[in-house]
């Protein structure tokens, strides 16, 4: 049960990957990488209801024995069954477990590594999780974070080569205005 509240609220869960990405939107410069950073936001507020859903259908009808045997008593004193995010090891969700820079490089770096650590989570859950109920749709959602990271690396490309100069690194095109390398 803790595993799927990880991903609900967890510093690699669904509420920080939607934040991030519908914030970050806001200082790219090319209106592609702007409108992929919204549908993946987008595409990640679904994926809450998803995680919500299934720790709802884990939890509903624990009786207080089981909410003691499984390692939920502490969860269950502060919100009974009711979704709150948090991580598996209890801490609650916080702004300050994702980032938007304002650098496009640095943002769509963080967003690759954000997806690659959701990928890893899900397979984590996985391999403890054998009830169909729940494993097909983290199945489902860990093919989408596959699908996210390579959005991302396609954006990260795009924009190194609109940029075109050998330190695109060095350069925020979001802050310099002059001309990259040239």
């Amino acid at each position: 049960m803790k595993s799927s509240v990880l991903e609900y609220g967890g510093p690699d869960g669904e509420a920080g990957a939607a934040l991030r990405y519908l914030s970050q939107r806001y200082s790219m410069v090319d209106r592609r990488v702007m409108g992929t950073l919204t549908d993946i936001g987008t595409e990640e507020l679904g994926h809450l209801e998803i995680v919500a859903t299934i720790i709802r259908q884990l939890t509903k009808n624990l009786t207080p024995e089981e909410i003691k045997a499984s390692g939920f008593d502490k969860y269950y004193i502060d919100h009974t069954l009711a979704i709150w995010p948090q991580a598996a090891s209890g801490e609650p969700f916080s702004a300050s477990q994702l980032q938007s820079t304002g650098d496009t490089i640095t943002d769509l770096y963080e967003d690759m590594a954000a997806e690659q650590k959701a990928r890893l989570t899900y397979d984590n859950i996985l391999r403890i999780v054998k009830d169909p109920e729940v494993a097909d749709p983290i199945r489902f959602l860990r093919e989408r974070e596959i699908v996210h990271f390579q959005r991302f690396g396609e954006c990260l490309r795009r924009t190194q080569e609109n940029l075109d100069c050998r330190n695109f690194y060095a350069f925020n095109q979001q802050i310099d205005k002059k001309s990259c390398g040239k």
